[in-house]
């Protein structure tokens, strides 16, 4: 990706997402940070100074497009990242229709709402659509079936999305980190009962070079899908 190229980045608060978030400030390229609220979008803003935010409440997609509407979004788009994302942990046998719904709205519905928001300038710029899955959006283990629906779901959306766009230029990535340390990981530990190492775990700054990596991959090559386990 040559040249100054501006970013749409949701969860760029903590973990990969800040991480990316890092990388492509420090190289001077444009960066438009999605918040949930004023208050996040002014710690946002403190964070990376020149950023752009972009208000709306991933747990409601419906009111996207509403948000959207009453804020001034960039002209050129070159890329959406969708790194953002919530876990609840539990038995199907308990997990409540709540808990299923937060998931699948911040997890799927909210991506492919913002997806459909910014495609025309995606596609104006011949840009990159990224979406964070997950191991669990490969497989799906006791404990973890919402959030394994919500990221399944999310690789079914890459991937229609990767063979609708192609013929526009627009490519789509699907990456699939390993347990990743990150706040995240310390709720999951916490919901597991385990003790929490993040030395055991990936760090989000290694997710985040396979990230630019594939960002900035010549136009003759698109990564479709990209594993990302722990190497320790």
């Amino acid at each position: 990706m040559a040249g100054m190229a501006t970013h749409v980045i949701t969860g760029a608060g903590s973990g990969i997402g800040a991480a990316v978030a890092r990388r492509l400030h420090a190289r001077g390229d444009e960066l438009v940070l999605h918040a949930r609220d004023a208050g996040r979008a002014k710690e946002l803003a403190a964070t990376f100074p020149g950023a752009r935010s972009l208000v709306g409440d991933l747990a409601e997609p419906d009111r996207l497009s509403w948000a959207f509407s009453h804020q001034t979004l960039p002209d050129r788009v070159d890329s959406l990242l969708h790194i953002a994302g919530v876990v609840d942990l539990g038995p199907v046998g308990e997990l409540t229709p709540k808990t299923w719904r937060h998931q699948l709205d911040v997890n799927l519905i909210a991506p492919a709402e913002m997806t459909r928001h910014f495609l025309p300038q995606l596609r104006a710029s011949r840009g990159h659509v990224l979406f964070v899955n997950s191991g669990a959006g490969l497989s799906a283990h006791a404990d973890w079936s919402a959030y394994a629906a919500s990221k399944h779901g999310l690789k079914a959306l890459a991937d229609s999305l990767r063979q609708e766009e192609h013929g526009n230029g627009v490519r789509v990535t699907s990456v699939y980190p390993g347990r990743t340390a990150s706040r995240m990981q310390a709720k999951v530990h916490q919901q597991e009962g385990k003790e929490y190492d993040p030395g055991r775990w990936i760090d989000p700054d290694s997710v985040a070079t396979t990230i630019v990596m594939a960002l900035d991959l010549p136009r003759d090559a698109e990564v479709n899908d990209l594993t990302v386990r722990p190497g320790r």
